[in-house]
């Protein structure tokens, strides 16, 4: 079986987020976690573009439109959608998910999914715990 590997220090030079304001308490643990994780990893302030979209649903356009940058090497999108009474949750997190693989599959490069889909606040919480788990 043939093994696809890292090349050592082949790291990317330049990341875009993209973060949900919906959720806003959730989604800025999210973003507090993934940039301590990029700047313990090396990353550099300037080398991080963070971009607010209102909602998940709106997360896909706006990673597209990073992914397409040629000085952006990988983007991470970030959000948080909790299920309610109707079946808004679920159209907005399936959209977001295959949206955001699509970003993936047409651009070639590494989009992360860091979007919460969980039946809860309390799950939400957990999930974007800044101390781990997140």
């Amino acid at each position: 079986m043939a093994r696809i590997r890292r090349k050592s220090g082949n790291r990317p030079k330049r990341i875009g987020i993209v973060v949900s304001l919906f959720n806003g308490h959730i989604t800025k643990r999210l973003l507090s976690g993934c940039l301590n994780e990029l700047s313990r990893s090396g990353m550099k302030k300037k080398d991080i573009t963070v971009v607010a979209v209102p909602g998940a649903f709106e997360i896909p356009v706006t990673a597209s439109h990073l992914a397409r940058k040629k000085n952006i090497d990988a983007v991470i999108c970030l959000g948080a959608v909790i299920r309610g009474e109707t079946m808004h949750f679920d159209l907005v997190a399936q959209g977001a998910a295959q949206g955001i693989m699509q970003v993936s599959l047409m651009t070639g490069k590494p989009v992360i999914f860091g979007v919460l889909a969980t039946n809860t606040m309390d799950e939400a919480y957990k999930r974007a715990d800044e101390k781990g788990g997140n």
